[in-house]
């Protein structure tokens, strides 16, 4: 029986019906070349003559003329220019980290950033945040004799919780409003308008030796991110205001002269409504969260009171007591689990061991903070870091310096204070800080932060100006204490066998394991 394929002229069904018969002989055939398909009636000479002329006029005419754009094309028309702001409403989540509530909460702090900075110059002392959220007014206000400048006097805070309006006022220096020589504009519109412009680059054109800012984008993102913005300042004996939308301005900078009895004020009000065509639906402000931020403020500068309050009634009484009026500010509500000390070498009321320690130093220009407190009730440590008042979230060399700090002194004087055997193994640093909540504070002059949210402080220096601070001050503080060394080694040394221990037994279970395999392997085989 022969299989007839169904296009018999293939070469497949040719070797099948040579190999078919009485005498098969082994043929190879070429296939047929592929014709291509006739239409129905042939064109005539003449018709193909004027055809072929038609097609080689009209390749000519293509050759002189563009050849159009294929959606597979990548070419010059595909790469995008954004100028201005545009660069901040297309990727905000590059400036502000999200665009949820996080990044709404990073608003304020670029603007209330701005105003620290001032203070922290010692050109400003009072500081105020009107926050239209909700329902009902929060204030917050805190008097600061000496805040780093040397001329803050007061922090104000008050929150009324709706519409999204923010306010911040600061009595600074107020932000210029002359001609700028490069962009044509007022220095306040070109701050407000042009990524990279501001005061804080450094060098003896700054306006700062110290600041958060430093990229010279903050209060040009919000400006960007803003539905309505409007700002004022007083400088010179006259005020200055200009309304923007969405980064555009809106208005001319009008110049109203000052009465006689405030000609001498100075100051910077900026009032903002965050456009809600860039946030999530969900994104909102958090009272609670912008009070925490002013808390560490006042932590960090340690002669601050912050008062909470609601329509003048005290919301908070730890909030409204975080420092004991001695100049000393507290560990607990930043860092520790048990109640907060004084500031010195005393007892918590939550655990009688547990003892705190706080010292300040400045090296190579490089102010150091640390406030530390060990707990015999607790088992993790919590150590909290700032850079020129931002909290790096995510650590960097001035935390860096201060763990290996704390390794390095406690593991010399355990060997010469003799509260660790010869031969021992040195405690490792996990151990050492078992217990521990601390806070570190450094001033930088020229930082190094990881993106425009700041969160990791990256100058290799600062390292080492932490590290040497921390070892002359922890081992001078713990060479006075003695029976403070020996409960931190005490403590650590625990921690070390109770570690060792869960290894040993993580092998033991391992190795059990292992065997119980094997046995099973054997009785299968």
């Amino acid at each position: 029986m022969h299989l007839r394929s169904k296009h018999p002229s293939s070469l497949s069904s040719r070797r099948e019906v040579a190999a078919s018969g009485p005498n098969p002989v082994p043929v190879l055939l070429r296939p047929r070349r592929q014709l291509p398909k006739l239409a129905a009636a042939a064109p005539s000479s003449s018709d193909s003559s004027t055809r072929v002329a038609s097609a080689s006029l009209k390749s000519k005419s293509n050759n002189k003329s563009k050849s159009p754009v294929k959606e597979d094309d990548y070419n010059a028309q595909q790469i995008q220019v954004l100028e201005g702001l545009e660069p901040v409403r297309k990727r905000p989540g590059m400036y502000i980290g999200s665009t949820g509530t996080r990044g709404l909460h990073h608003l304020v702090y670029e603007v209330l950033d701005n105003a620290i900075d001032e203070v922290q110059g010692g050109h400003a002392d009072r500081i105020a945040v009107d926050m239209d959220i909700g329902s009902g007014p929060i204030s917050c206000h805190s008097r600061i004799p000496q805040v780093q400048g040397g001329h803050a006097d007061r922090i104000a805070v008050d929150m009324d919780i709706g519409s999204g309006w923010v306010t911040i006022t600061d009595n600074g220096r107020g932000i210029p409003t002359d001609l700028h020589p490069r962009t044509g504009k007022s220095a306040l519109e070109t701050v407000l308008t042009v990524l990279h412009a501001g005061g804080k680059f450094g060098g003896d054109d700054s306006g700062y030796k110290v600041s958060g800012g430093l990229h010279g984008v903050g209060v040009s993102v919000v400006n960007a991110l803003s539905e309505s913005l409007e700002i004022k300042v007083w400088r010179n004996g006259r005020q200055y205001a200009q309304t923007y939308s969405r980064g555009l301005p809106l208005s001319d900078l009008e110049e109203t002269e000052l009465p006689p009895n405030v000609a001498h004020l100075s100051s910077t009000q900026v009032r903002f409504n965050y456009d809600r065509d860039i946030f999530s639906p969900t994104a909102h402000f958090d009272p609670d969260t912008i009070r925490s931020r002013l808390r560490e403020l006042a932590f960090l500068n340690s002669a601050a009171t912050i008062l909470a309050s609601k329509n003048g009634q005290t919301l908070h009484t730890p909030l409204s007591a975080l420092n004991n009026g001695n100049g000393k500010a507290e560990v607990a509500p930043l860092a520790s689990t048990s109640s907060a000390s004084n500031g010195h070498a005393v007892a918590s009321t939550r655990d009688p061991s547990a003892f705190s320690f706080e010292a300040a130093m400045t090296i190579d220009r490089v102010e150091v903070e640390i406030s530390l407190q060990w707990c015999s009730d607790a088992f993790s440590d919590t150590l909290i870091g700032f850079a020129n008042s931002i909290r790096t979230v995510d650590g960097g060399t001035h935390m860096e310096g201060l763990r290996a700090a704390l390794t390095r002194v406690v593991n010399n004087l355990a060997r010469t204070q003799k509260l660790t055997k010869e031969g021992d193994p040195a405690l490792i640093g996990d151990h050492i800080r078992e217990g521990l909540g601390g806070v570190i504070s450094v001033k930088v002059p020229d930082p190094e932060f990881e993106g425009q949210t700041k969160t990791r402080l990256g100058n290799p220096e600062v390292r080492k100006i932490v590290e040497s601070a921390v070892t002359q001050a922890v081992g001078e503080w713990l060479e006075s204490h003695p029976k403070a060394l020996s409960e931190i080694v005490a403590k650590a040394t625990l921690a070390a066998k109770a570690a060792d221990a869960a290894k040993r037994a993580r092998e033991l279970a391992n190795l059990q394991t292992a065997q119980a395999k094997t046995e099973r392997r054997q009785r299968s085989s």
